[in-house]
Formats: C-alpha cells, structure tokens, sequence
C-alpha cells in the first residue's frame, strides 16, 4: 500500500517500522468521532465553494456508508495505513476515486486527531458523569435506611465519636459530587473544536471554522492553531479528575475490607461480589473491593505518564504525543469497569447494626461528650479534658467503660459529677447532640439526604 503522504520518500517503509508507527490498534475505537468530523468538514468545505458542492456531498454520503459498514463488521483496518484517520480516507479513496482525495483539503492528521480525542473524551465524560450519580444515589438510598444505625467513627482507625452510617457514606457522596463537579470542569475545557489549525499554522483556505463548530456542538473554536493542536491539557485533567475519583473509591474500599473482615463485622458482602479460598473453605474474600483499590494505581500510572510524556514537548504537535490515546482509553474502560462493580457491591452489602452499635458504645467513644458536659457544668475544657482522661484511664486499669461506672467513681475524680452525666453519655444522644450543619444527628442528615436527592434529580 503507498503512503498518503509518500510523496517526497524513494522508498517504503519497513514493515517493522510500519507496525511500530502504527496506532491504529488503538485509535480505531475512534472511527465514529473520524467520520463525523469529516462529514463536517467535507460540508463546510462544500459550503465555503473551496471544493464542488456535489463532491462534498458525495464525500458525506460515502463516509456514513463507510460508518454502517464498520458497524455492521464489514470493514477491516491495515496497520500500513498507520491509523483511524489514513484508514478512513484510504477506503474513501478506494470507493470513489479522486474525488475522496479532496476530503483532506484545508486540514491535517494533527488538528484531526485533536479533534477526534475531544469528541470521544466529550461522550465518555457524560458516561463516567451517570455512573457517578449511579453510585451517589445508592448511597443516599443507604443513608435513608440507615440515620439510626449507630457507629463509631474513627481517626487514625482509633475509635474516636460516635456517628451514623448515614453520616459515614454521606461523607462519600460529598467526595462524589466534587468527582462530578472536576469531570463538568474538564468537559468545558475539553469542548473547544481544533479543526482548522492545520497541522500548526492554520490554513490559506477560507475555511468557516464555526459552522463546523456548531455542526459537531461544540462550545468554542480554539484560538490559537499551535495550541489547538498541541493541547493535551484536557486528557491530563481528566485523567486526573478520573484519579481522583479512583482513590474515593478506593478509599471505601478499604474500609469495606475491614468492616467486612471478622475484626470488624460491620457488613456482609453479598455472595455474588465475594470470593472464596483453593484452600480455605472458610474464607470468603472482598475481592473486587481489593481489584478496585488495585486499579486505582493503574489510574494514577496513566495521568504520570501522559505528564512525563508531555513535559518535554516543544510546541506543536510532535509524534510523542500519540502516546496519549493508550492512557486516556485505558483509564476510562478501568472506571467504567470499577464504578458500576463498586455501586452494585454496596447496593447489596448487608449491614450488621448491632456490631456497629457494639463498637461504638466501647473504645469509650463517648469521652468528648463527657468533657463537653463538664464544660457546660462550668468547667474550663483543658481541666475537664484532663478530668476524662484520668477517667479514661481507671476505666482501663479496671476494664469497664465510663457508662458502667458508679456515680462514687465518677465523683472521686471530680465533685462535679452527678446523675446528668449518664444521659449526656448515651451513643444515642451523643449523635442526636451533634444537631449542626455537617454533624451526624438524625434531623440534619435528613436534610442532607434531601439536599441530594436534589442535586441528583437536577443533573439527570
């Protein structure tokens, strides 16, 4: 097969040479946004009389031929024509002559290729953007089931304060709305159309650059030709918007390997999200909660290595950069394979409530509210903070918690103390005291549940 651009070569390529060059392996996946590019070109060009009106349209209607035909199987690709977009003009060219040889007026592979990888990062993000209401919304749904359901929470994995399990998974839907938020910043910077840049100069052709702009839905047109070809800014941005996102997952999914441990036996994992052992008949494993936290590694390796590979690049467009494509699909089919597992693993989890009660009432999570009560007994917080903690420590030497504690005892550290300190110690009132904006009690994340129902309605 002769080169496209083989004019000024003696020679062909050598075939390993072909194979190493070749990206079509890869870039295939983008013949979709290729061919709608092009029909879009072809008709600007038709519009702007830079080639005859019926050859533009007969440009069109082939390509959208040539797109049933990859769909429906019918086309195989040549690694010797290098990539989607030598592909597409080739089998243009095969099927109607020289007149597909006018399809490339005004354009080159280095504003065509911006092109594509925009339009496919502008869908995949309003995919990635659904599953992550997806997963928002089931967690809400656990909240709503689960404002009464007393845990502790912890820092530095030490129980700390008492909390709500609907507090804890509200606390990722937070993370999860800042997730949504990063992947709308991306899309806005990501929907500026590159075509017309040429391969870095632009064009003498008087090309309308907003028609095709409007004819593809994007935004803006860039404004300068050595950025609009040279830019990868935005596959860097997503792909650290996608890090991000991998690393709240994999956050949970620590915690649900411990909680479903049997240290912890705060969840059951539904069989069909578990593992067992070759050798262990016993064991059922958190498996895909272990994957997920795996290939958040392999997320975070794709955005270092686009930045490595960019860092050094002299504007424009240089052959390195094809090197973006590879990280950019991998990391969006890893997060489309990891959210939707994660969201059903959750969905079916079974909550054991009273073991999170249980714990919660030991580890004397309860000591601050303690302190507190002291405090609002007129007692300055440093002294009442060490009053608990001497407290604290006779519950220790005697393996008791401050709620078994006699009112004798509690009065041999402090005259203070009277029967009040029992109520103001219950896990339950310890919550429910907590009643302000971002705290755990039942009335406020009620409201917060409501807050996201909202925001999730509104998004779809």
């Amino acid at each position: 097969m002769s080169k496209l651009w083989g004019g000024r070569f003696t020679k062909q390529t050598d075939s390993f040479t072909d194979h190493f060059h070749s990206s079509i392996s890869f870039d295939q996946r983008m013949y979709k946004e290729d061919i709608t590019g092009s029909i879009a070109h072809a008709g600007m060009l038709g519009a702007q009389g830079i080639i005859p009106a019926d050859d533009a349209k007969l440009i069109q209607k082939t390509l959208k031929e040539i797109l049933e035909d990859i769909e429906s199987g019918k086309v195989e690709f040549d690694e010797k024509a290098e990539d989607i977009h030598m592909n597409i003009e080739t089998i243009l060219i095969e099927r109607i002559g020289d007149v597909g040889k006018r399809l490339h007026t005004g354009r080159s592979r280095n504003d065509q290729v911006a092109l594509d990888i925009r339009m496919y990062v502008k869908e995949e993000i309003k995919n990635i953007e659904e599953l992550i209401l997806n997963l928002a919304e089931v967690l809400n749904d656990i909240a709503k089931k689960n404002t009464d359901t007393i845990m502790p929470g912890y820092t530095h994995l030490q129980r700390a304060q008492p909390i709500t399990l609907a507090h804890h998974v509200l606390a990722y839907v937070e993370m999860l709305k800042r997730d949504y938020d990063r992947l709308e910043s991306t899309y806005k910077h990501t929907n500026v159309m590159p075509l017309g840049s040429g391969a870095l100069a632009g064009t003498t052709y008087p090309l309308d650059r907003q028609m095709v702009c409007d004819a593809l839905g994007f935004d803006s047109i860039t404004l300068n030709s050595l950025d609009g070809v040279s830019d990868r800014d935005f596959c860097i941005e997503l792909l650290n918007s996608l890090s991000i996102l991998m690393m709240h997952l994999s956050r949970f999914c620590e915690e649900i390997i411990l909680w479903s441990s049997h240290e912890f036996k705060f969840i059951e994992l539904d069989d069909a999200y578990s593992t067992g052992s070759s050798i262990m008949p016993q064991k059922k494993n958190p498996d895909m909660a272990e994957l997920i936290r795996g290939k958040t590694g392999r997320v975070y390796g794709y955005l270092m290595g686009l930045l490595t590979t960019m860092k050094g690049l002299p504007l424009a467009y240089n052959k390195d950069m094809q090197e973006d494509k590879e990280g950019v699909f991998a990391a969006i089919d890893t997060v489309k394979m990891c959210v939707p597992v994660f969201t059903n693993m959750v969905k079916t989890m079974t909550v054991r409530k009273e073991n999170m009660l249980s714990a919660a009432k030991g580890g004397f999570t309860n000591a601050t509210d303690a302190a507190d009560w002291l405090v609002k007994q007129g007692v300055p917080f440093r002294d009442a903070h060490a009053i608990i903690g001497q407290l604290v420590l006779y519950c220790i030497n005697h393996n008791t918690n401050l709620d078994d504690l006699s009112l004798e005892e509690y009065k041999a550290i402090s005259p203070v103390f009277n029967e009040s300190v029992y109520d103001a110690i219950r896990v339950e009132k310890c919550v429910e005291a907590r009643n302000i904006v971002g705290g755990p009690s039942k009335e406020y994340i009620t409201k917060l549940i409501g807050i996201n129902d909202e925001y999730i309605k509104n998004l779809r």
